[in-house]
C-alpha cells in the first residue's frame, strides 16, 4: 500500500465522475486486493472452488459500484474492501457448510489474519456471527477484529482507519480476541450439555 497519496487522490477525481482516475485506480489497488484474497486462501488445495482472482474480482466490482460513496482516503477504500470481502467470504462458507451438512465442530482459532479452507469453514460463520453480537454494544473492537482478521490490516492501517493510536488497536485487538474465546467456549459448552428428555 505505497501509493496512499495517489490513491486517496484517484478516489476523489472518482467521485468527481473522472473515468479514466477510475482505470487508474483499478491498477493501484488491485495487487493489494490480490494480495489480501491470496492471504486468505494460502493453505488451500490448488483445485479450490474459490480462487483468489474470484474473491477480487467479486470484491471490486461491488467496491466499483460504490465508487460514488466518497471515501475518504485509501484507508477507508481498504476498509470498505474488508467489509465486503468479509461478506462474500461468509456467503460463501455458508453455501460450502450447507453442501456438507456434516454437523461436526471444529476448533476456532483467532489469528492475525484469515486463512480459508474447506476445514475452516466454522470459524468464518462463528467469527462472522459473534462479530455481529459484539458490535451491539463496542463497534470499535468489532471493526479491529474485521480490519485485522477479515481485511489482513496491520495494526497501524487499522489505526489510521480508525483514528486512533496504534496502542489502542494493540488492547482492543487483545480484548476482542479474548471475549469472542469466551464465546466460543460458551457456545460449546451450550451444545455439549444433556438435554432434559
Amino acid at each position: 500500500m505505497d501509493d496512499g497519496g495517489e490513491i486517496t487522490r484517484l478516489l476523489g477525481e472518482v467521485k468527481a465522475g473522472n473515468k479514466a482516475a477510475q482505470s487508474r485506480l483499478l491498477e493501484l489497488v488491485y495487487p493489494e486486493l490480490r494480495k489480501i484474497a491470496a492471504r486468505y486462501l494460502r493453505s488451500e488445495r490448488a483445485a479450490h472452488t474459490l480462487q483468489p482472482t474470484a474473491l477480487v474480482n467479486e470484491a471490486y466490482l461491488q467496491l466499483a459500484g460504490q465508487m460514488d460513496k466518497g471515501w475518504q482516503n485509501r484507508s477507508h477504500f481498504f476498509a470498505v474492501a474488508a467489509q465486503l470481502m468479509r461478506r462474500i467470504l461468509v456467503d460463501y462458507a455458508r453455501s460450502k457448510k450447507a453442501a456438507k451438512r456434516d454437523g461436526a465442530q471444529r476448533k476456532v482459532e483467532l489469528t492475525d489474519g484469515l486463512v480459508i479452507s474447506d476445514d475452516r469453514l466454522d470459524e468464518i460463520l462463528f467469527i462472522d456471527e459473534a462479530l455481529g453480537r459484539l458490535a451491539e454494544f463496542d463497534e470499535r473492537r468489532c471493526k479491529v477484529v474485521e480490519l485485522r482478521f477479515f481485511g489482513g490490516m496491520t495494526e497501524e492501517e487499522v489505526a489510521e482507519v480508525l483514528q486512533v493510536a496504534p496502542r489502542t488497536v494493540k488492547r482492543d485487538w487483545n480484548v476482542a480476541k479474548a471475549w469472542l474465546h469466551g464465546e466460543l467456549v460458551n457456545s460449546q459448552a451450550g451444545k455439549e450439555m444433556p438435554r432434559d428428555r
